[in-house]
């Protein structure tokens, strides 16, 4: 069992025996994010602060996430993107953030303070941006070279040459609008009959499929060892693969491009720990937060004046821009699936086999 995986089955064990309220004020809180939001170097200046550490939680993705918080799990801050915490809002699991209470909110990008629904008034959001990064397909280029360089597609998934070396998440944000992409539909625009042409290809996508799994650290170990050739991932699976010397690239399709996506951090609607859940969130946006999710990720920080101080070389080695407008006008921006709760029962089903 991996350690992510390990990390997972504790937390699930924990929430099946009960699962805890938000820290009460002077306590340490806890940060409910993705696996690698969670390291050490994005809370570096909460511990210099505080000395000590926040508790931290991981979920695989937000679906996840969602369903433990409706279930009664109660962190303080969290970390999903800017496509889902509208779905937590109107859900009643968010209470507003008073951003005059955040050292770095006046150096966010203001391109990311316009993300639709994030503000509630000049002073206060459901959404405080912390990053923007990609999603698309990562390949062995060495053993996929008829789909390298200027030959990208998504529509390797559904290459039966590759069939049994191909891996999809099993989150519908990045696995079903990805599908619609590679078949020209618009994912968030989609007719009945084009969900039901989009359905008939991620039956394809399942029989091809070698794993299907919210678990990046599996796929990257089977990309890793050549038993995987193509995935979808993030930007981050990518970059963690390159910096190790694997022979891989992150497709960008001239049809398509990538899908680019921002994601940050939210208040549980119980929390009480105001002082360290806005330090909190300060560590993830401040300048060595930044450089770490650069360097280490390929994930750019909506710290403007943190990304401007990194090197050019940095920014360029990790795909990135410092124009944050410009990069996210690149592919297609992830927003909110219509009638997402009908594609994820769907989608289920469709991995069951039915």
């Amino acid at each position: 069992m991996s350690l992510f995986r390990s990390i997972l089955f504790a937390s699930a064990l924990c929430l099946s025996v009960g699962a805890p309220a938000a820290i009460a004020e002077g306590g340490e809180p806890t940060l409910f994010t993705f696996e690698t939001l969670a390291n050490d170097p994005l809370v570096s200046e909460y511990v210099a602060k505080y000395g000590t550490k926040p508790n931290t939680a991981v979920f695989a993705d937000e679906d996840e996430a969602f369903a433990k918080m409706r279930a009664g799990y109660a962190p303080d801050v969290m970390g999903p993107c800017s496509y889902e915490f509208g779905r937590w809002q109107e859900a009643g699991l968010l209470q507003p953030i008073d951003v005059t209470k955040l050292k770095y909110w006046p150096a966010i990008a203001p391109v990311l303070k316009k993300i639709p629904g994030a503000m509630i008034d000049d002073t206060h959001a459901w959404f405080v941006p912390q990053y923007f990064a990609q999603t698309s397909i990562t390949y062995r280029k060495d053993l996929a070279p008829d789909y390298a360089d200027d030959k990208e597609s998504y529509k390797i998934l559904f290459d039966p040459k590759y069939a049994g070396k191909v891996a999809v998440l099993e989150g519908v944000d990045d696995t079903v609008t990805l599908v619609a992409k590679a078949m020209g539909i618009d994912p968030y625009a989609m007719t009945d009959e084009q969900w039901s042409q989009v359905q008939d290809k991620l039956r394809e996508v399942v029989t091809n499929s070698r794993v299907i799994t919210s678990d990046q650290s599996t796929i990257a170990q089977g990309l890793a060892s050549g038993e995987i050739v193509a995935a979808i991932t993030w930007s981050d699976s990518w970059a963690t693969l390159k910096n190790d010397g694997v022979n891989v690239g992150f497709m960008n399709p001239k049809d398509t491009g990538r899908f680019t996506y921002v994601c940050g951090f939210v208040l549980h609607k119980d929390s009480k720990n105001y002082e360290k859940d806005y330090a909190l969130m300060d560590a993830g946006l401040s300048a060595d937060a930044a450089k770490y999710l650069v360097t280490e990720y390929s994930n750019g920080s909506a710290n403007q004046e943190a990304m401007n101080g990194l090197t050019d070389e940095e920014v360029s080695n990790a795909g990135l821009s410092k124009d944050m407008e410009t990069f996210l006008g690149t592919g297609t921006f992830q927003v909110r699936l219509p009638k997402k709760d009908d594609i994820i029962k769907t989608w289920t089903e469709i991995r069951a086999g039915l």
